[in-house]
């Protein structure tokens, strides 16, 4: 295995969920029709995430109630934080 391979091996999986949709109005984070929600993806980093939340939002520029977020999936699988994440990794 590579010294790179073996690096990226051991950070934990960051991971973001990046999703749309049309508001109800623009001073709410309230849908306007669940069923049409816009799930772009899950993605292991938020610098990846953010370029698919870019390319999403920029696609819907046209239409103002059209809003896409970046979830950090993360954040909820491990509300305790990143430390707890690395105590389970091994050190080698």
């Amino acid at each position: 295995m590579t010294q790179s391979a073996h690096a990226t091996h051991k950070q934990p999986q960051l991971l973001h969920l990046v999703f749309g949709g049309e508001l109800k109005d623009l001073d709410s984070h309230e849908f306007h029709d669940l069923t049409t929600l816009d799930i772009v993806g899950i993605f292991p980093n938020y610098q990846s995430a953010y370029v698919a939340w870019k390319g999403a939002a920029q696609r819907s520029v046209d239409n103002a109630l059209m809003r896409y977020f970046i979830v950090h999936l993360h954040r909820l699988l491990e509300p305790k934080g990143l430390s707890a994440l690395q105590k389970t990794i091994p050190s080698s």
